[in-house]
């Protein structure tokens, strides 16, 4: 076993701000917004490419939580359990132009799981300013009064458009030409308002390149677990039962539970033998459109599923970072200290041959 993952974490305070204190996991809309644009504070969409230039946080950067797990072809990590080796991590992160005294807050749409695969990624190398955005960019966008200005002018163009078929088809060319000015002012309005908005358009911008080193010191491996842990609590549950100190979480939708849908070309579709199913979706909150659902709630949900603090937890998804992270952050919120992300997830579990499936 390499040093660094012999290295127990160091617990190092650090110096809390007016808006966040330090054992914080998650920073609300209403704290974050006056955060954007500020020096030494960074966001970080964990969403997809494609997702990003839809819609982003101004000056953020783009971390799609699924790329975060580097394997090779047969799924395995490079640097079990870390997600990248930390010298490729170290040139990936200073590539975001991030500096190790950045605080980083890490969001998505609101969901949640891709927002918490940052977080997890940070975290697991040291990284100690890391807070989840609860309630996304969504909550921004929410929050910023020019957003508003906007989506009114929007929907007054579309009043236009609709009124200037109607015209077109009546022949009214006068009319016709009344709404096609109003269109164009408005517009350009909206042109000016664009240029305002906290949650913007486009594609990631291009970062002067930073020196980020990770401290070995500190990085926390004992966050994420290996896949030899696994099949170790895999082997006490499928003995023991319910009384087995362990508890493994598939986080995943039921189609890829039961086998019959397989992502990343994985040889094997199906769940780790002695699994609780527990889908990444019964932590977020959709009706308040939040990360997570208040504590309570998430407390008697894990409890009715026998996940307790007392065990230790395994949460696993595809490739960790994203479903089996939200599930995982959702416990650290409850205080449960036993809980790790299986980083190799399924797409080590299920392209090793010699590991066990059920369907």
């Amino acid at each position: 076993m390499k040093q660094w993952l012999k290295t127990l974490c160091f617990a190092g305070l650090f110096s809390a701000t007016a808006l966040m204190a330090a054992d914080k996991i998650t920073i609300q809309p209403e704290e974050a917004i006056k955060l954007i644009g500020k020096p030494g504070y960074v966001f970080v969409s964990g969403d997809s490419e494609t997702a990003f230039e839809g819609g982003h946080i101004k000056g953020s950067r783009n971390m799609y939580a699924h790329h975060l797990h580097h394997a090779d072809i047969m799924g395995n990590l490079h640097c079990e359990p870390l997600y990248q080796c930390p010298e490729h991590a170290e040139h990936y992160i200073s590539s975001k132009g991030i500096k190790n005294s950045d605080t980083i807050i890490a969001y998505d749409n609101w969901r949640g799981p891709n927002a918490t695969g940052v977080y997890s990624f940070f975290k697991s190398f040291g990284h100690e300013k890391v807070y989840v955005l609860d309630g996304g960019q969504d909550g921004i966008k929410a929050l910023d009064p020019n957003q508003q200005i906007y989506n009114k002018l929007k929907a007054e163009k579309r009043k236009l458009k609709k009124a200037y078929k109607k015209a077109k088809k009546a022949g009214d060319k006068a009319k016709m030409a009344e709404l096609k000015a109003k269109q164009k002012e408005i517009k350009a309005q909206m042109k000016q308002v664009e240029k305002k908005l906290l949650v913007q358009r486009g594609k990631e911008k291009h970062f002067k390149h930073t020196n980020y080193k990770i401290d070995r010191n500190k990085m926390k491996p004992e966050m994420l677990a290996t896949t030899e842990e696994v099949y170790k609590a895999m082997q006490d549950i499928l003995k023991n039962g319910d009384k087995s100190k362990y508890v493994i979480i598939d986080t995943r939708g039921m189609t890829e539970i039961i086998g019959e849908r397989k992502m990343d070309n994985v040889a094997r579709g199906g769940h780790i033998p002695g699994s609780k199913f527990i889908e990444w979706k019964k932590v977020t909150d959709f009706d308040r459109k939040k990360s997570f659902r208040k504590k309570e709630e998430l407390k008697k949900m894990f409890e009715k599923y026998g996940v307790t603090p007392d065990k230790t937890i395994y949460a696993y998804c595809q490739v960790g970072a994203g479903r089996g992270s939200e599930i995982i952050t959702a416990l650290e919120l409850l205080g449960y200290k036993n809980v790790k992300v299986y980083s190799g997830a399924w797409d080590t579990w299920g392209n090793n041959m010699n590991l066990p499936i059920r369907r």
